[in-house]
Formats: structure tokens, sequence, C-alpha cells
């Protein structure tokens, strides 16, 4: 097995000779033989085991099990306890969720500490046919059908070469010994329960089966790896950027083959699923306006493409306060300059866009700038005093969705709408005959 775990090693490319790897070691079956391994193959490496405090005593004595390893092979020793249920609790998350993410951050931890450059796991290739079954059961695509990688940045599986019954002669024919989890003949667990009865049944009907597993593995891989390069090309083609936005041409996406999974394969990278790829596509037999949402992004199906970009936080609260009108201040890609002044008979009023004129006595500081929201009401200027809302407003203005998420509002002291800026100052705080004191505002693009 010594001569199949090197062969695997230079096959996958895993510099193993000159470089030193931390090794996850719980103290089960499968991280013994991969520390035999290590130690028998002369390579330089480190032991690090967490204990989850899940099992009492028996976490405990895994422990002490996993150090005494390390001290046999005269390899550093690196633990830690965890308060995993707790952890697990605060999280909102399962507890074999919260022992996966402890773990990895303190993995990640000590190999930065300790100057390891790979990190190894002892995942073999039973463990990666398991996630396959578990991929399929859960719904995935070909990433999911190819198992485990023997190589993921750092991260390295050097036993992916090798299936349980392998590791369990080589374990007895070594007379190595190991620590048993009792947690793992339950079959609570999905993935055991995949093991005990599921794969049990493949065996029968192909006792080869890791074989032939490892095989199709490696032809899924390749046939991932072309479609990828495929779509990579085809995607430089389609996709346009503007101003920090992406534009997807609905009618490429509607003439082209397997339309949904090709808008898929842009939008991933956005945080959206599968699914709501295939709801955006949809939506190309419907009218314009209509908006989907991942954790990240917002697609906007507008007249001609989907328009991909980031989600912005509605702040309700103020972003920017003004306690002196005579400064300037940035708001977006915008300059708001401030300039207060005594009216003069010589005074015109500058009706160009982006200009607004009020009363200095009217107003009271500190002024806020924030961005809209639903409700906002204000008394917009040439309209007798007669109230209006912000979103009628912009709606008349002809913006879009996205345009419309970058409008603000100037806010007077007393929590009046002075100005929806850009377009419409409230008329309560206009110019008047009698106004002596005057405050100008320019609205300009950087």
């Amino acid at each position: 097995m010594l001569e199949a775990f090197l062969t695997f090693i230079n096959q996958q490319k895993l510099d193993l000779s000159t470089k030193s790897t931390l090794l996850a070691v719980s103290g089960g079956v499968d991280s013994v033989v991969l520390s035999h391994l290590f130690y028998r193959a002369g390579f330089k490496a480190g032991i690090a085991h967490c204990n989850f405090g899940l099992r009492g005593n028996e976490s405990d004595e895994d422990a002490k099990f996993v150090m005494q390893l390390a001290a046999d092979y005269n390899f550093p020793f690196y633990t830690e306890k965890f308060e995993t249920k707790e952890f697990a609790r605060s999280q909102g998350i399962s507890t074999q969720m919260a022992a996966r993410d402890l773990r990895y951050k303190w993995f990640e931890d000590i190999r930065v500490k300790y100057h390891f450059d790979w990190l190894a796991t002892a995942h073999h290739a039973n463990d990666s046919f398991e996630t396959v079954i578990l991929n399929l059961v859960r719904g995935t695509g070909l990433a999911g059908l190819h198992g485990i990688a023997a190589k993921n940045n750092i991260l390295i599986r050097p036993l992916l070469f090798a299936s349980r019954e392998q590791i369990s002669d080589y374990i007895q024919d070594n007379q190595l010994f190991w620590r048993e989890d009792s947690s793992n003949e339950s079959t609570n667990y999905k993935r055991n329960l995949i093991r005990h009865e599921v794969i049990p049944v493949f065996k029968k009907m192909n006792p080869s089966l890791e074989t032939t597993f490892g095989t199709t593995s490696q032809r899924l891989n390749s046939a991932e790896i072309l479609l990828e390069d495929f779509l990579q090309t085809w995607k430089k083609d389609v996709v346009r950027i503007k101003d920090g936005e992406i534009y997807i041409p609905i009618s490429i996406i509607k003439i082209s083959q397997e339309p949904e999974y090709r808008l898929w394969f842009i939008l991933q990278d956005f945080g959206f699923s599968y699914s709501q790829a295939q709801e955006v596509y949809k939506s190309t037999e419907a009218i314009s306006g209509k908006i989907f949402y991942s954790v990240s992004h917002k697609i906007l199906r507008d007249r001609d493409a989907f328009i991909v970009s980031a989600k912005k936080e509605i702040v309700v609260d103020e972003i920017l306060e003004i306690t002196k009108p005579d400064k300037e201040h940035r708001i977006g890609q915008k300059i708001l300059a401030f300039n207060s002044f005594k009216r003069s008979d010589g005074f015109v009023i500058d009706r160009t866009p982006g200009n607004a004129y009020f009363d200095l006595d009217s107003l009271t500081f500190p002024l806020n700038i924030r961005t809209w929201i639903n409700g906002d009401v204000f008394c917009p200027f040439g309209m007798g005093g007669k109230k209006k809302k912000v979103s009628d407003l912009l709606i008349d203005q002809k913006l879009s969705m996205n345009e419309k998420e970058n409008v603000k509002v100037l806010l007077n002291g007393n929590g009046d709408i002075l100005w929806v800026i850009g377009f419409r100052i409230d008329d309560r705080y206009k110019i008047e005959d009698n106004t002596s004191n005057i405050v100008h505002i320019l609205c300009a693009e950087q």
C-alpha cells in the first residue's frame, strides 16, 4: 500500500517530500493509516487533533491516544478542546456542522501559525462515493458527481486511492492500534445510513465498486473541465459590464441550446441556485420589471437584458450629517456643494438640473442625507403645498429600478424632506420674495 500511496501522490502532483503537512488525526482507522504512511515515507508532518467533547471520557481518551501516536512518530502535536454543542446553539446550526466549522478554522490557524504547507485529511475512496450518493439525494450538478477532490488549494486527501477494505487490511497487516468512534455505527447520521445500508447493496451488484467509481469519477471530472472551458469562452462573448452591473442579453439566452443551464452558469457566481435560474429564465415570457434576489445580489428583468447588481442595503438612519451650509459633501458618485449668502439685487436662480435653493432661516441644522424609502412624502415645488409620495415622483421621472435605489433625500432637522436630490425641492422651503438669507446646493457628478 505504501507504493500505491506514493504513486497516487505523484499522479496528483502533491509535493510532500519537500513541503510540510499538517495531518488531521481523529485516532480512527483512516487517520491512523494516513499518519503511518507519512511516517514510513519520511515526509515532514505534524498532527492536529480536535476534541469536540461529544462522547465524554471517550473523547478525552481519543486525545490521549493521538498524542501518544504523534510522540511515537516524532511528529509535533497540537490539540484543542471545543464547546461544540454550545457553539452549535449560538450559531443555530447542527452539532455536525458546528464541529466541521470549528475544526477547519482551527486547522487553518495551526497550519498558518506553525508554517505547514498542506493540510491533509484521511478521506478515502468510499468517503468519496458516499459523498456522491449524498449529493444525488440532495440534488446536484456535474461537480457533485465526481466526488471528493484530491487537492483543493492547501487541502489534500492522499488516501483517495484506497478503499475502506484496503485500509482495514493495511492496519491489520501492520498491527496498528486505533480508536473506534461509537457514533460511526449509528444510522441516525445520513452518511452512516448510506455506509451501512446502501453501499452493501451496490457492492452486491458490483464487487469492484470503488475501482469502477474511480474511473467514472475521472471521466466526469474531465467532462466538467471541458464544459467549464467552453462556457467560460461563451460567457465572455455574451456578458457586458457597465458601471459595475452585469448585463445578460435576453435574446442571446433564448436562442441558445440549454438556455437555463447557460443562464445558471453565469448567475452562480452571484449566489443564485439552479432553481432560481430556472425562475429567472421563465420571466423572459413575462413583462419587464420583475426582480430576483440572492443573498448578495439582485437581478432586474429589464426589457432587453437581465441586469445583475450587488444588493444595496436601504439605510433608514442618517448616512450623512450636515452641520453647516458651507462645505462639500460626497454621496456615492456625486458631490453636494453648499454655499450660503445674503440676497443681493443681482441675484438670479440657476434653474438647470442639479441646483437647489432654500430659505436659510427656515432650515434647522443639522441636516441629514439618506436613501429614500417607501412611505416618504413631501410637498413638491410648484404643487401649491400638495403632498406627493417620493416613489410616485420617481415613477414620473421614468427611472429604472436600479436608478431608483441610488436616489437620496435631503432632510431638514425637523424630519421634513427638503429635496429629492437632483429632482425636486419641497415647496415649503423655497425662496420667497422676502427671503434674505439663501442656501444654494449644487449636485454634480464626480
